[in-house]
């Protein structure tokens, strides 16, 4: 899910850089170490939307650089327990697939997939298979698009991880 949060950040700048432009610096370099990257916390962050202030900066003695107290809003991107987001399929092996939305990785577990849903090697690309009696055969195969329900999710400093499944209705295969 998407949320749109008010942050905050420390930004070191050298005295090279001090000038009528110090703003728009501090703004671009805010820009370039947020966005994309992950906290625990917050989630995946998308898109700095507004610097709302920018502190005094605080003189670090001995390093020669200066601090600097930045707050701003963003877009992040938290996926929650039950939450049903559409993937695309990055690798299929025997243990299940992988799949991203966005810069978020879920893994499908072979459990997690139908009952008559079976893994085929044979197949070029590997894939998943589920033989319907009247219609041609779902494969997900890698760069398949499925939409799946995250049922757990792990938060590290860095990274978030997600199990997904596609075993209940109007999950699986998008078409």
């Amino acid at each position: 899910m998407f949320f749109h949060i008010e942050m905050e950040r420390e930004l070191l700048l050298y005295p090279r850089h001090f000038g009528p432009n110090i703003n728009e610096l501090l703004t671009q370099k805010l820009i370039q170490k947020v966005e994309g990257s992950c906290s625990g916390r917050y989630g995946f962050v998308i898109c700095v939307t507004q610097v709302t202030s920018i502190g005094d900066g605080r003189i670090r003695e001995g390093a020669g650089v200066v601090t600097f107290q930045l707050k701003f809003t963003a877009i992040v991107f938290r996926p929650f327990k039950g939450e049903v987001l559409d993937a695309v399929v990055t690798t299929v092996n025997k243990m299940g697939f992988f799949a991203e939305v966005g810069p978020l990785q879920v893994f499908v577990s072979k459990h997690q997939t139908p009952t008559d849903m079976v893994f085929d090697a044979q197949s070029n690309p590997v894939s998943y298979v589920q033989h319907n009696i009247d219609e041609q055969p779902v494969r997900v195969t890698k760069d398949s698009e499925v939409r799946l329900r995250v049922i757990g999710t792990h938060f590290d400093a860095s990274e978030i991880r997600a199990i997904g499944t596609i075993k209940e209705n109007y999950l699986g295969l998008i078409m």
